[in-house]
């Protein structure tokens, strides 16, 4: 049903399946999808005579069709056109589909995720998901940033940390990314502005609604930035998702009942920003006495920050202990960095996680030591340093987070095809 309304009057024929069906009398209506859309088929058994009306009302869910019809206005379908049905051919039976109009469990349901994603939730969380996608390379296009791919296999990990999948590279050690952004940091060195968008894992044991073992990263680098001006992008990047989503998928943000209005607000800028400081002591004034300075967020914590304001939340300067080696300290004190989470409303917890970047030699070098991780490992990346290096930021998005978010969906597991969980690789 692409441009619809380019074909009121006229006959097309579409391939389709079948969602639903019901009929009354000598009248079938028809619920069919095409990847795109939901719209409805109309069959007058007058009009087609005896033989299509049988095979309209014999109709199974999700069996394929090609129908023939003539397009025509239909103002109380959300699609605002229906299909009048003149012919139907049967391209591929469907008996006993799994998934029915009724409750299904979790499980059931991330066990057939498959079949799952034709069903109209998942499809416009998908199609918002794609948006997103879209959007990220549009806005990072018109900003002059190129796209650079880093390496999925890796020896060594940007976080310093062991959460990695370990697999054998020949006969040496191999590990998939846990991210691009090292690499980043080259690409900014020959391009200036440069950002990645791909596949990231964490063999992290959690099992929260906020955590996928395998998701995807938009990973921007930005030369002769500071960590004040890589906020400015930050925001001005998520208010640019969020306005294309909402320009461009209003329809599918209407099938999941997500408040457009409430969205709205997450364009307009600038987004508060809070200390880590300010934020601890918000925390134990309002009752939260297991946090301490120096501790780290809980989705407890970070949900309560966000609630003080409509709008997403940058948290800045974290204690030093808490973050990974390369982020640059502040210049005026020595417990803290350089650096900001920014904080979705609606207790989704943080989206993007962004620093300015240690550049000089010597401390990036004794940085590396300080977490005791092989220089000859990261000979390469001291390298950056050693020849040319430049003031630098960037940040993370994490795309499910995001999808999550925008959508308002409970769970990310929804927010990715397929996703991989700590007790899930199938299907």
């Amino acid at each position: 049903m692409k441009q619809a309304k380019d074909y009121v009057g006229k006959e097309v024929r579409i391939g389709a399946w079948v969602t639903n069906k019901r009929s009354s009398g000598k009248i079938a209506f028809i619920q069919l999808r095409d990847g795109d859309y939901y719209f409805q088929g109309i069959v007058v058994k007058n009009d087609v005579g005896e033989e299509v009306f049988q095979i309209a009302k014999s109709l199974t869910q999700e069996t394929s069709i090609f129908v023939d019809g003539v397009v025509q206005e239909d103002t109380r379908s959300a699609l605002g056109y229906e299909l009048l049905v003149k012919n139907i051919e049967v391209v591929g039976e469907s008996h006993d589909y799994p998934i029915t109009p009724k409750e299904h469990g979790t499980e059931f349901l991330m066990d057939h995720r498959h079949l799952w994603l034709r069903s109209t939730k998942q499809h416009a969380i998908m199609k918002i998901r794609n948006e997103i996608i879209r959007a990220t390379y549009e806005f990072f296009n018109k900003e002059g940033f190129l796209k650079i791919d880093p390496p999925i296999l890796t020896s060594s990990s940007p976080e310093g940390t062991t959460e990695l999948f370990h697999t054998k590279y020949f006969d040496e050690d191999a590990f998939l990314t846990q991210s691009g952004q090292l690499y980043m940091e080259a690409g900014a060195m020959a391009f200036g502005k440069v950002f990645s968008f791909g596949p990231t894992f964490r063999a992290e044991k959690s099992k929260t609604r906020r955590h996928l073992i395998e998701f995807w990263m938009i990973e921007p680098e930005m030369a002769f930035t500071s960590q004040d001006e890589s906020l400015v992008v930050q925001e001005n990047y998520v208010s640019y998702l969020v306005q294309s989503v909402l320009d461009n998928c209003g329809d599918y943000l209407d099938t999941l009942g997500r408040d457009k209005e409430v969205l709205k607000k997450y364009t307009q800028l600038p987004y508060d920003r809070i200390s880590y400081d300010d934020a601890i002591q918000l925390l134990q004034d309002n009752g939260f006495e297991d946090i301490q300075w120096g501790d780290d967020f809980g989705s407890p914590h970070e949900t309560f920050i966000a609630n003080q304001s409509e709008k997403p939340v940058f948290i800045l300067n974290y204690p030093k202990a808490i973050k990974p080696f390369y982020m640059k300290n502040h210049p005026e004190r020595e417990d803290v960095v350089l650096c900001a989470d920014l904080i979705a409303p609606e207790g989704y917890g943080e989206i993007i996680g962004g620093s300015e970047r240690i550049y000089d030699y010597e401390q990036m070098r004794s940085q590396i030591e300080k977490f005791g991780l092989s220089l000859e490992d990261y000979q390469w990346y001291l390298d950056l340093s050693r020849y040319g290096s430049v003031p630098h930021s960037g940040f993370g998005l994490g795309l499910e987070r995001t999808v999550t978010w925008i959508t308002g969906t409970e769970h990310i597991r929804e927010a990715i095809p397929f996703p991989r969980l700590l007790n899930r690789i199938y299907p």
